[in-house]
Formats: C-alpha cells, sequence, structure tokens
C-alpha cells in the first residue's frame, strides 16, 4: 500500500445511533434528562457523604471515588453525543477523540478495580467486623483508591497509544457514539490483529483478575453468612453486600459480554447499546442502588431532609 493513503486522520466523524433527525430529537430530550439525573444523583451522594459524619466509613469513602468516576465517565461522552445527536456535520477532531478513547478507557479500568476494592471492604466487614476499622484503616483505603486510578489510567495510556499509531488511511467514519477502542482500531489500514491480541490480554488483566478478586471474595462472605445462626443476623449481613453486588452484576456483566469473548462477538448495534449502558444507565443506576437498598444512606436523606425542613420553617417566619 503506497504512503500517500498512510495517513493519520486530521478528525473523524462518527456515525452516531441514527441519521434520522425525528429520532435524534427525542434521544437528545431523552439523554439531556438522563445525563442531568445522573451528575445530580452522584452528586448529591457525594455531598450527603460529607455532610453525615455517620458515613465516614470506608465504604462510603470508596462509594465518594466511585460516584466521582461514574460523572466523568458520563461527561467524557454523553455532552459531545448530545451535540451530535443536533448537529449536521458530525465532526470530532483527532485530539478529541483520543482524549476522549483515553479518558472512558481509563475511567472504565479504574471502575472494575475499585469494584474489586469494595468486594474486599466488603469482606472485611462480614468475615471480620470486630476488626473492620483496624484493618480498612484511612492509610489503606487511600493506597486501594489511588492504586484504582493509576492502574486504570496507565491500561488507558497504553491502549490510546497503540491506537493512535495505527495508520487510518483515508477511512474516518467511526461507525459508533463516541471514538470508542474496538471502533477506532477497525479505521486502520493495517493488520490490527496484534492490537486485538493486546486488547485481549489487557482486558483479562484489568477486568477478569479484579472479577476474580470480587467472586473470591463473596464466595468467603456467602460462606460466613451461611454460617451465621440467627436469620436476623443473615439478613442485615446481606444487605451489607447487596448494593455492591447488584452494580458489580451490571457492570462486570456487560464488559465481559462486550470483550471477552469469540471474534464473533457482539455487533455494531450490539456495540453502540453496550456504551449507551455504560455512559448513560450505569452511572444513573449506581446512586440510586445505593440510596435505596442502603439503610444508613436513607437515614441519612431522612436526616438532611429534616434539617433542611426546619431550616425553611425558620425563614418562612
Amino acid at each position: 500500500m503506497g504512503t500517500d493513503n498512510q495517513t493519520w486522520a486530521k478528525e473523524f466523524i462518527l456515525l452516531g445511533l441514527s441519521s434520522d433527525w425525528d429520532t435524534q430529537v427525542p434521544l437528545f430530550v431523552l439523554f439531556s434528562i438522563t445525563y442531568l439525573v445522573t451528575v445530580l444523583g452522584n452528586f448529591l451522594i457525594v455531598l450527603l457523604i460529607r455532610l453525615d459524619s455517620r458515613l465516614h466509613t470506608p465504604m462510603y469513602f470508596f462509594l465518594t471515588n466511585l460516584s466521582v468516576v461514574d460523572v466523568s465517565y458520563a461527561t467524557s461522552i454523553v455532552p459531545q453525543m448530545l451535540v451530535h445527536l443536533l448537529a449536521e456535520h458530525k465532526v470530532i477532531p483527532y485530539v478529541s477523540c483520543a482524549s476522549q478513547l483515553f479518558f472512558s478507557l481509563a475511567l472504565g479500568g479504574i471502575e472494575f478495580v475499585l469494584l474489586a476494592v469494595m468486594a474486599y471492604d466488603r469482606y472485611v466487614a462480614v468475615c471480620d467486623p470486630l476488626r473492620y476499622l483496624v484493618i480498612m484503616h484511612g492509610g489503606l483505603c487511600a493506597r486501594l483508591a489511588i492504586t484504582s486510578w493509576v492502574s486504570g489510567s496507565i491500561n488507558s495510556l497504553v491502549h490510546t497509544t497503540i491506537t493512535f499509531q495505527l495508520p487510518m488511511c483515508t477511512n474516518k467514519f467511526i461507525d459508533h457514539i463516541s471514538c470508542e477502542i474496538l471502533a477506532v482500531v477497525r479505521l486502520a489500514c493495517v493488520d490490527t490483529s496484534s492490537s486485538e491480541a493486546t486488547i485481549m490480554v489487557s482486558s483479562i488483566v484489568l477486568l477478569m483478575t479484579p472479577f476474580c478478586l470480587v467472586l473470591l471474595s463473596y464466595i468467603r462472605i456467602i460462606s460466613t453468612i451461611v454460617k451465621i445462626q440467627s436469620t436476623e443476623g443473615r439478613k442485615k449481613a446481606f444487605h451489607t453486600c447487596a448494593s455492591h453486588l447488584t452494580v458489580v452484576v451490571l457492570c462486570y456483566g456487560m464488559a465481559i459480554f462486550t470483550y471477552i469473548q469469540p471474534r464473533s462477538g457482539p455487533s455494531v448495534l450490539e456495540e453502540k447499546l453496550i456504551s449507551l449502558f455504560y455512559a448513560i444507565l450505569t452511572p444513573m443506576l449506581n446512586p440510586m442502588i445505593y440510596s435505596l437498598r442502603n439503610k444508613e444512606v436513607k437515614g441519612a436523606w431522612q436526616k438532611l431532609l429534616g434539617k433542611l425542613s426546619g431550616l425553611t420553617s425558620k425563614l418562612a417566619t
């Protein structure tokens, strides 16, 4: 192939979900509302944890990190997607595409590692409750959180560098809602088997390793819960893990389906829907799951609302 065709594109065109205007406008309204709910829900969770001293525990420290990751992940994809839903020319510059790929991959990786860290936290809480605060001290929590952020960022930097060193030739149409790694790799006019192998290996390391740690933690947790004599004790132990387990199933399930599978994997449409799930639904559902299924969070909400109600009454008088 001639060197004239092997160029690095200055910009890309995202094909998105639909080119039909009558479809794009309702999608814009729907995704805008969902994004606002996501930002507001996660912001309120972080604010609530900061304001209520009863929530100054390792579990809620990690939940704060998870909320920050969720909002950041949604922000790395959704605003640009909203602009493109109303734009006639759905162009994204090369640098913006590379940045979006880096941040979405990094934040996704951070979330997977963070969920494994939270599983360990729940393991200690259920299996060794008397020493929970001794084991999960502030220094360890900080190191675990930093490990999550650093490992996800390094993995993303490697992938982004490899991906954008591939010559894209004259093809600049990305059949996706964002600069997703598999969609960008498809544009290359060279053999991408080594790049795909790198993606697979990295997915196994950064996805399956935390997943195995989560699985191991819950095997130990379940074995401990089964040994509890009282029904009330078992229910209480289970409820301490229910919210986290729900989020784990949602996040890891889709990721494993997308990245760790035979070459005849999901179709392009399925990849787009999965990306929408991660960018819109998961960040919105996470704070709801933790709010609705957690007695401590619900109690903190009631306390905060009571204070606000009292303050409003005083101002009114």
